[in-house]
């Protein structure tokens, strides 16, 4: 056996080891899937991170601010979200299979049905800022930045919900690098925004915390605006039409939509459990962990864009009716994440200071946000092996078993681990500043959990017999 599949080879779903020429082929189309994925991914990150370090230059509590505003963000996009995987599934099979045509339908009427929920997400975020704000965790220092910013961004939660929903349509057909030039250009006009309004640049005012907003709300406008146009001019595999719903269409959306939004509402509600036990220790502490969750967002794009690709070639091969190739590919995809977590294992290790100063100069904050990064490396391995795997269950339409997970780790045993790590065992252990760390150590154990389960599951084969319509 020659050691290209001694260390990368994959098995199909009898047990048969993939031969090597096959099996580089899939590696081959697994990495030109991920790769645009993965760069819009990391360079998003990045310009996140320039951002929190823009508005970081406003203090501590703009840092906090801009961070509480997240969690009630993604509750708020719930249900578009948990409509986009479904339209991501479907429009996968409906590829695999030839049928143009159903994912052109799948398509128009995810848009129909989107463009209702970005409405009422609109005005519920506008009207409905303050106790959304509270229920974050706002406090005292945080409140009125908080409630200005989301009520900048929720003018974009429209333009939003169009851009997810063409995204998920384009990554279930492979053409990830259509999301990836959208992106980041909207994301490269969000930051150019964020240094002439919040500092006030260029004869703009300085707008500080609603400059970042307004930045971040013209970035997003801008990136539906490249979507629309990707599904409009001529070429294009989709196009705008007016919707006719079918029952067919409307019931593997909803068969995985609904499973996916009970995923999100188990993940958000335990991020805002864990955005509330991290924010009573102190405006400090909240920033640190708001610089580590930039850091750790990039080191996970690679996740991300591998996932995004088993996503895609597990529900096209499934919509081909080749379940060796979808258990294949699910393989690849986990072998590809394993790898190069390895490489990012090192780099954060030997940067991790660095990285810290990046963001601020206060002792106390790049201390947490150091000692945080540490934690952090140890859970890449699982974390990427975890989120690669959920891509391929997800694009088989396995949603149910993934928001179980979710419920049992995110909602449950992480919001746990961070109360017990963050206030008895900070208590008892003073000189070792555990609070801070607390939520990292939690999502490490939460990490190796899901994984495992994951690949537990991937290895039973029941998902390969999903049927979505």
């Amino acid at each position: 056996m020659d050691l290209f599949q001694k260390l990368l080879g994959v098995k199909d779903h009898e047990g048969n080891r993939i031969e090597t020429p096959q099996l580089k082929d899939l590696y081959k189309k697994t990495i030109s899937i991920a790769w645009p994925s993965t760069v819009e991914g990391a360079l998003m990150s990045i310009i996140g991170s320039v951002d929190t370090m823009m508005v970081g230059t406003l203090g501590a509590a703009s840092i906090a601010a801009v961070g509480l505003t997240s969690q009630p963000r993604m509750i708020m996009l719930i249900l578009a979200q948990a409509l986009c995987v479904g339209t991501t599934a479907l429009c996968a099979r409906r590829k695999g299979a030839h049928d143009n045509a159903g994912a052109n339908a799948c398509l128009n009427q995810s848009l129909a049905i989107i463009t209702v929920i970005g409405v009422l997400m609109t005005l519920i975020g506008y009207f409905g800022a303050v106790p959304l704000m509270k229920l974050g965790g706002a406090n005292e220092d945080t409140l009125a930045l908080s409630v200005d910013y989301f009520r900048i961004i929720s003018l974009a939660f429209l333009p939003s919900c169009w851009q997810l929903c063409i995204c998920a349509a384009m990554r279930a057909i492979g053409k990830t690098r259509v999301t990836m030039v959208t992106n980041i250009t909207a994301n490269l006009i969000n930051v150019c925004l964020n240094y002439v309004l919040i500092n006030g640049k260029l004869g703009f005012p300085a707008m500080g915390v609603r400059g970042a907003a307004i930045a971040t709300a013209c970035g997003t406008i801008a990136a539906s605006l490249i979507c629309i146009f990707t599904v409009v001019r001529n070429g294009s595999y989709y196009h705008l039409t007016r919707p006719r719903f079918d029952k067919t269409t409307l019931s593997g959306l909803t068969k995985v939509g609904a499973s996916s939004m009970v995923e999100a509402v188990c993940l958000r509600v335990g991020f805002l459990m864990l955005a509330r036990l991290i924010a009573g220790i102190g405006t400090n502490a909240f920033a640190a962990y708001q610089i580590v969750s930039q850091v750790t967002s990039l080191s996970f794009t690679l996740g991300d864009g591998v996932g995004t690709a088993g996503t895609s070639l597990v529900g096209q091969s499934l919509g081909a009716k080749r379940k060796d190739l979808a258990m294949a590919h699910a393989g690849v995809a986990y072998r590809i994440g394993i790898c190069v977590s390895f490489g990012l294992m090192l780099v954060i290790a030997l940067t991790s200071r660095q990285i810290a100063l990046l963001f601020t100069t206060d002792e106390e904050i790049t201390r947490g946000v150091t000692a945080s990064l540490y934690v952090v490396i140890l859970s890449l391995m699982p974390q990427n092996g975890r989120v690669i795997l959920s891509g391929a269950l997800r694009g088989a339409g396995d949603v149910k078993f993934v928001a179980i997970c979710a419920l049992v780790s995110v909602a449950l045993l992480r919001p746990i681990l961070t109360w017990f790590f963050c206030y008895p065992v900070a208590a008892w252990l003073p000189q070792w500043d555990i609070a801070v760390m607390a939520p990292w150590i939690a999502f490490l154990i939460d990490s190796i959990v899901r994984d495992r389960l994951m690949a537990r599951r991937l290895k039973q084969g029941r998902w390969l017999d999903i049927k979505l319509s």
